[in-house]
């Protein structure tokens, strides 16, 4: 019976999916209906409504709304173009100087602002322009921009990262922020490297040559944003408050650095409180959902199922590290990251905890194989956002994204197999 409910469990959720419906309710509605098999009627009506209410009650959670508010204050509120001229200053005078700057952006306003989507749109808005003003072919400097819009999910501040901690069983936050940090650079430099390559061979121009003075007036003018991250990192990592308190204080900072910018309109305002409440009942209502999931699949034994069938089929730690990097390649082509983080976590890290593998290590290495799927067809949010501001057809960026997958993807592999990449920092700082 319990083999049977697990199979049927997996069954109705791919079928929900398949026919349109919304993945959260996916979720929801195949772990009822498997409870129903499970438990009598009254029990599993009850069950499930408690876990719904109980997956919710968690500290740790504020954080989300307030780091998705304090982002979307960020984005309305003048720091992209700050941020894109101290990339120009950061990218220096390479061949296809531009885009390099559009990496460079990506990263510092995808950390402040933790949406892949949110830095494709801002900083490729401001980018894709004055690139093709410059003669850059359209679809390299969108391939640019969509290959390196994610490194800001792997920068902290990260929502990412604490529904993984959250749903790894209380994995430190600390750990994984300070974790992200080389991952995340690492793919940046990665996406420069073939940036770089592709425009040595179109011959792209070097940008002007910017004197001392101005680039002392752009790092000053810049130094404000960039003190949020300080602030809010230094702050977990010293111990002097939660992420959460950090996520609040966020908040109040980007929203006194938008009003010293004036760049945010007191009619603004309601209009962000909506994003933001929208966006977080989305998180939400996965979470909720997943925590009845959780139970199932409990209840089923799936988790071990498929630890003893992995295990089964070999015991290298290699094979079984790259078995599990296609797996999750392949998830992220068509899930968003959070739901599958919150599906796909309690499912592998009883295979990773056999290997003796960092929770820490493994939280990384799956984020990062989430993140791209952010930016692959048919159903990545960055690759079509990135597309969009681009103003060329997803078939169009496709190819020329295939460089920079797999540069990405050699970060990834390096990530995977060398552990000091990612547990050098925490180590270093004893978290």
């Amino acid at each position: 019976m319990t083999l049977s409910a697990g199979l049927l469990l997996l069954f109705l959720f791919f079928l929900l999916l398949l026919i349109g419906v919304p993945i959260a309710i996916s979720i929801a509605g195949a772990s009822i209906l498997t409870m129903l098999i499970l438990f009598p009627f009254d029990v599993a009506v009850f069950t499930s409504a408690q876990k719904l209410v109980s997956g919710l009650d968690s500290f740790s959670l504020l954080a989300i709304p307030f780091f998705i508010l304090s982002g979307i204050i960020m984005n309305n509120g003048g720091i992209a173009i700050r941020l894109i001229n101290l990339a120009k200053i950061i990218a220096g005078r390479m061949p296809g100087s531009l885009a390099h700057t559009n990496v460079v952006g990506n990263a510092l306003f995808g950390s402040i602002s933790g949406s892949a989507v949110a830095a494709a749109a801002a900083i490729g808005g401001v980018m894709s322009p004055l690139q093709e003003k410059e003669g850059y072919d359209r679809t390299y400097s969108t391939a640019v921009n969509v290959a390196s819009a994610p490194t800001g999910l792997l920068i902290p501040p990260s929502g990412l990262l604490i529904v993984y901690s959250l749903v790894s069983g209380g994995t430190s936050v600390a750990a994984l922020f300070i974790a992200g940090y080389l991952p995340g650079i690492l793919w940046a430099i990665a996406t420069m490297i073939v940036a770089y390559v592709i425009a040595k061979k179109k011959n792209y121009p070097v940008s002007e040559k910017i004197s001392l003075s101005e680039k002392w007036k752009v790092f000053l003018d810049a130094i404000p944003s960039l003190l949020l991250i300080v602030i809010v990192i230094g702050g977990i990592i010293a111990g002097i408050f939660t992420a959460t308190e950090g996520s609040a204080i966020a908040v109040v900072y980007s929203l006194i650095l938008s009003i010293f910018y004036r760049s945010l309109k007191l009619k603004d305002i309601p209009k962000i409180l909506i994003e933001t409440v929208e966006m977080t009942a989305i998180i939400m209502l996965l979470v909720a959902a997943s925590s009845i999931l959780s139970i199932v699949m409990s209840f089923t034994g799936i988790p071990e199922a498929i630890t003893s069938g992995i295990l089964g089929l070999t015991d290298n730690p290699i094979l079984i590290l790259l078995l599990m990097n296609i797996i999750l390649l392949f998830i992220g082509t068509f899930m968003d990251i959070t739901p599958a983080v919150l599906i796909f976590t309690p499912i592998f890290l009883p295979v990773v905890n056999t290997l003796g593998m960092d929770p820490v290590h493994f939280g990384i290495m799956m984020s990062m194989n989430l993140c791209i799927g952010s930016i692959t067809p048919p159903v990545g949010s960055a690759l079509f956002v990135g597309a969009s501001v681009g103003r060329v057809k997803i078939e169009q960026v496709t190819k020329p994204l295939l460089p920079f997958y797999g540069a990405i993807i050699v970060v990834l592999l390096a990530v995977t197999y060398i552990p000091q990449i990612t547990m050098v920092l925490p180590n270093l700082l004893d978290l």
